[in-house]
């Protein structure tokens, strides 16, 4: 197992350890219920040093990236984060990842842990065509996301430059807690506000520590894989290997806002989505809640009132801050009105269910 620079800090907390994507990581501190509502109501730290980093640069960036993502990285600028997909060329989908554009052609992409050499290996081949300069700093960097209300204003304090007053999905270097070139951006996966801040292995343990202590006002608490998927759901957020993989499209999963139709992008899969969308949809992704009492699970087998298999389960948790049992499903369309009552075959039990509008958490 791979471990991030912050293994021996999450021991000290008394963290419980998990193999997660391949890497040794902390999947609760406290309890998963009490450190997700911490995150809602004050901030949370999570290690995401797990995370993937690839860097693409150079006069032939922008083309590549045009080509192998769906959303219109032409849209960005300097200090811009974009949520983006790698389509795979047969209707599915590689990762999902974020895009940043740094400088004029230089670009970020954070990709999901279990995904990195996949998405190497993916992105290589198809810049054989294009010859941009890329590299995979997956290793070098370490990564925290400090996420929840008091989060911008706890980081305020460990930096010059203004960053309580930086917009949803934007990026800038800075100077935090003394180091130079971190790179400070206000993105995250809890719905609950904060940002991701990257950094070299190096200096981990000096940005943990000033952090803590920043935040020590705030009541700041580590956080653990557990709350952060939890988080996740309440949000509607995809998680990779649930809501997309490499046979959901993104259209399939709800993600046609991150997928741009535009004349002046050509994209792996543009042709196939757009059939896909003219023809109509035969499955769609949907949020649920239980009606009856329950907790959903990935695969669990799906159904409509009169005994029909329409879908599965493809996320499913207690959704502490909603406090009901909560889930997302691939279904047949006709069954995915908002309104409609769906049954789960949970041990053996057919317990009703209703979809709902996604987001479910509604801060």
């Amino acid at each position: 197992m791979k471990e991030t620079a912050f293994k021996n800090i999450h021991e000290k907390c008394g963290a419980k350890m998990v193999e997660f994507a391949g890497y040794y990581m902390p999947v609760q501190y406290e309890g998963l219920t009490a450190e997700h509502n911490h995150v809602r109501t004050k901030v949370g730290v999570f290690d995401v040093s797990h995370m993937g980093e690839l860097t693409v640069k150079g006069p032939k960036a922008l083309d590549l990236l045009q080509y192998i993502t769906t959303n219109d990285v032409s849209a960005l600028h300097p200090g811009k984060v974009q949520y983006s997909a790698f389509p795979n060329g047969k209707g599915g989908v590689v990762d999902d990842l974020l895009v940043y554009q740094l400088d004029e052609d230089e670009y970020l992409l954070v990709v999901n842990a279990a995904n990195i050499d996949k998405d190497w290996a993916w992105v290589s081949k198809q810049n054989e065509k294009f010859n941009a300069d890329i590299a995979n700093i997956s290793n070098e960097l370490s990564q925290l996301a400090v996420q929840g209300p008091l989060a911008l204003k706890a980081m305020q304090k460990l930096t010059d430059q203004n960053v309580v007053d930086m917009e949803y999905y934007t990026c800038k270097v800075i100077t935090f807690a003394g180091i130079p070139n971190i790179l400070f951006s206000t993105t995250g996966y809890t719905g609950s506000g904060g940002c991701e801040i990257y950094f070299k292995n190096e200096d981990a343990e000096k940005v943990w520590n000033a952090v803590f202590e920043a935040g020590a006002e705030f009541d700041i608490k580590p956080i653990g894989l557990g709350a952060r998927d939890t988080l996740r759901l309440e949000m509607g957020f995809c998680l990779y290997g649930h809501e997309i993989d490499d046979t959901i499209s993104p259209i399939e999963a709800g993600l046609g806002w991150i997928t741009k139709f535009v004349d002046h992008k050509d994209f792996i899969d543009k042709n196939f989505m757009l059939k896909l969308k003219a023809d109509g949809l035969k499955r769609k992704l949907v949020g649920f809640e239980m009606i009856d009492r329950g907790i959903p699970r990935i695969d669990y087998k799906v159904f409509d009132a009169d005994g029909n298999e329409i879908g599965v389960v493809r996320s499913g948790t207690h959704g502490p801050a909603v406090n009901k049992s909560i889930g997302t499903a691939l279904i047949s369309t006709e069954n995915a009105k908002i309104g409609t009552e769906i049954f789960l075959e949970i041990r053996g039990k057919m317990l009703k269910a209703e979809v709902v509008k996604m987001p479910f958490y509604k801060g």
